[in-house]
Formats: structure tokens, C-alpha cells, sequence
């Protein structure tokens, strides 16, 4: 069964309210409160979901919600939620709560295996949706928390998170695409919004809008991104930027991180970055995990890196806003990641030891080979026609 088309895009929508929710301390129990206020609906869109603490949290509420007749629906990454083991499963589905798997994994062709669902999003009853970086893992609590960002949205753009959940879902269960819910009010003190989507390459709104807003900037373009592996224009488009006199900065994981390889994969820009004035700081004493980008009153935070992988192969989304107040939130959130970072210097760079660039271009060929993979014809699964 093929879903309906979506049109193309999302507008602005005016009149909505943002709540930065900075870490897992904070953000887990605002979507829990949420979920156990839930008296109609709740869907959750997850990349990585793994049995732990905070799984069973989740699972707990979630089927506390359904016992009361609340309609829990959970769309998950079928290779992200390997990590989720046959009993949680079993508890889910034994409380009559909807569980859909997107692409499941294939033995025979497993470059479609590279196609992902990396959305993370939890909607409530229509009216609340939190979007981010964060999966419903262990990772995100404790001492060693990664370091990510969630945002609590509310307002009329809530409808088209709404849409985009619902036509994912109809795809991966078969079923005929839920009615749009009606638009939620707006607030006399909102902001404007948009939600931005990617579907693979061909339908990479995120990175246009970001490649728009860097060649509009003129005081700032700070980015946070947990994997920096960025496209030709992307890298272009920074110096640039920087050499108009911009305070273009990177802020990238240090030392700790989940994938070393793929950092070594992005030191490999780093020289003519700096070359041309780009500033790149790398976060220290834990992962840095979070996607934010912020252009002088534009932000847009989501699920999406600076990481043609991610662009490639994943859906993706982000939440953008458009408005002075809410960006000077994230600048005084960013400017705090600074201070906890590692400014990495050109001339300290450039004597780096044989052993690191050895690294460098091992795994820079690697990306390479399998950048190579998404071009030999083998298309996104459904259902996205963004």
C-alpha cells in the first residue's frame, strides 16, 4: 500500500512556543509528565530505543496509558531498536500497545540495510510534540549522560509533526493514513515555526536551509553536531562565510565518543576550515551528542547531523524557529557546550603526529566507499514523498 503524497515542505507557522530542555535530567521526565497526561493519543518516532532504566521508565508509562484507553502507537528504527530485548517487546505488546517497525533488515541486499529512520519525536494527544537528538537509552542518564538537547513545541506547527508521524506510520503498518488532526491554536505570545524534513539526498531540505541561512548570515553560524562528515557545498559554504567575517563555529566531539572512527573521518577538513577562519571547538569530559544549528535568529535543532551519511541515507527532522528571543536561548546554551570545549588551533593542528593522519586517511576512504554505495541505484524505502 502506497501512502498518500505529502505536499512538499512545510510552511511557517506563526504563533508557537519553544522550551529548551537541556539533558536527559531534564527532558525524560518533561515527555513522561506528558505521556502521563495523555488522554487521547500518544506517538513516539525513535532511531535507538534499548532495554535499560530508562526504557523500562518509558514502557511503564506508556502502558500505564493504554491501560486507561489511551491509543499508544511506537514507530521503531528496526535496527536502532536491536538494542530493546524480546521481554520489553513482549510488554508492550501484551499492554495493546502499537508497535511498527521501519525497514526491517534485509539478509539478501543489505545496502538497504543503510536506510534509516533517524527521527526522534514524541507527540502527545496533538497539542505537544518533543523533538531532538535523544533515543530512550541509558546513554542520556547519569555522571557520563551524553550531552543533548530536546525542544518541547506547542502550536499550530504541532499539526505538521502530526502528519509526519502519521504517514510514516501508515506506510510500515499497512493501514490507511490517520485524518490530520484540526490545527492546535495559536499563542498571542508565539513564535514562528517550521518543521524541516529529510528523506535521503534528493528531498535534503535540512542542509539547503542550512546552506541558505550560512549564505545569509552576518554575525554568527554556531553548529553542534555529534557526526561532522559535511558535503562539499556545506564545507564551502563555512569558509565563506568565516572569510565575510562571520563567527563561524563548530562544536564537535572530543576524545569521548561512540563512533572514533567517524571522528577521524571529520579531522580531515579540519586544516582548511581553520585555514579560512572557521573556529572548532571539541567538547570535553563526555559525548557531545546534540544537533543544533543557530545563524544569527534562526535555530534549527532535530535529529540531524552535519554527516552526509545522515543525509543520505536517513529521514530525518528538525524544528526551526525564526525569532530573536528563542535564539538567544541557544546562543547562551551553546556558549556554555564553549566553555566545557577544546578550541583546536591551526598552527597546533598542523603538527599533529603520523599516526592521527594515518588515521585520518584510513577512515576518509572508508566514508568515501560508502558514500559510493547510496549512488549505485538502490532508492529510500517509502514513505516519505517530502
Amino acid at each position: 500500500m502506497n501512502p498518500p503524497r505529502i505536499n512538499r515542505g512545510f510552511p511557517w507557522r506563526a504563533g508557537n512556543r519553544f522550551d529548551l530542555l537541556i539533558n536527559g535530567d531534564t527532558f525524560f521526565p518533561a515527555m513522561l509528565k506528558a505521556i502521563d497526561g495523555a488522554e487521547r493519543r500518544i506517538q513516539l518516532e525513535m532511531y535507538l530505543m534499548a532495554s535499560g532504566a530508562v526504557a523500562d521508565r518509558f514502557i511503564k508509562h506508556m502502558t500505564a496509558a493504554a491501560s486507561r484507553g489511551v491509543k499508544v502507537q511506537l514507530l521503531l528504527d528496526a535496527f536502532g531498536a536491536m538494542g530493546l530485548d524480546a521481554r520489553d517487546r513482549e510488554r508492550l505488546l501484551k499492554a495493546d500497545v502499537q508497535l511498527a517497525y521501519y525497514n526491517p533488515l534485509h539478509l539478501r541486499k543489505l545496502e538497504k540495510n543503510l536506510f534509516r529512520t533517524h527521527r526522534k519525536l514524541l507527540l502527545v494527544d496533538d497539542v505537544v510534540t518533543f523533538v531532538g537528538g535523544a533515543g530512550i537509552t541509558d546513554a542520556f542518564i547519569g555522571p557520563r549522560a551524553w550531552r543533548e538537547t530536546m525542544v518541547e513545541v506547542k502550536g499550530p506547527v504541532v499539526a505538521d509533526w502530526a502528519i509526519l508521524f502519521r504517514h510514516n506510520w501508515a506506510y510500515w503498518t499497512q493501514t490507511e493514513t490517520p485524518p490530520t488532526p484540526p490545527t492546535p491554536p495559536r499563542f498571542d505570545d508565539g513564535l514562528p515555526g517550521r518543521v524541516a524534513c529529510n528523506k535521503g539526498e534528493a528531498h535534503g531540505e535540512i542542509k539547503r536551509d542550512f546552506i541558505l541561512r550560512l549564505r545569509r548570515a552576518r554575525r554568527l553560524a554556531w553548529t553542534s553536531s555529534a557526526y561532522f562528515v559535511p558535503s562539499r557545498k556545506v564545507r564551502r559554504e563555512l569558509r565563506r562565510a568565516a572569510r565575510r567575517g562571520v563567527d563561524v563555529r563548530l562544536l564537535l566531539p572530543g576524545p569521548i565518543t561512540d563512533h572514533p572512527a567517524v571522528r577521524y573521518a571529520s579531522h580531515r577538513y579540519y586544516a582548511r576550515l581553520l585555514r579560512h577562519g572557521v573556529r572548532i571547538f571539541e567538547y570535553q569530559g563526555r559525548f557531545m551528542h546534540t544537533k543544533v544549528a543557530l545563524v544569527d535568529d534562526w535555530v534549527s535543532i532535530g535529529s540531524s547531523n552535519l554527516d552526509r551519511w545522515n543525509l543520505r541515507w536517513n529521514l530525518e527532522a528538525n524544528q526551526e524557529v525564526d525569532a530573536a528571543i528563542f535564539a538567544h536561548k541557544v546562543e547562551a546554551m551553546l556558549r556554555h557546550d564553549l566553555d566545557h570545549s577544546l578550541e583546536i588551533a591551526y598552527d597546533q593542528w598542523r603538527q599533529r603526529s603520523p599516526l592521527q593522519r594515518l588515521k585520518e586517511r584510513f577512515w576518509g576512504k572508508f566514508d568515501l566507499r560508502l558514500a559510493r554505495l547510496s549512488t549505485r541505484g538502490y532508492q529510500q524505502p517509502p514513505p516519505d514523498d517530502q
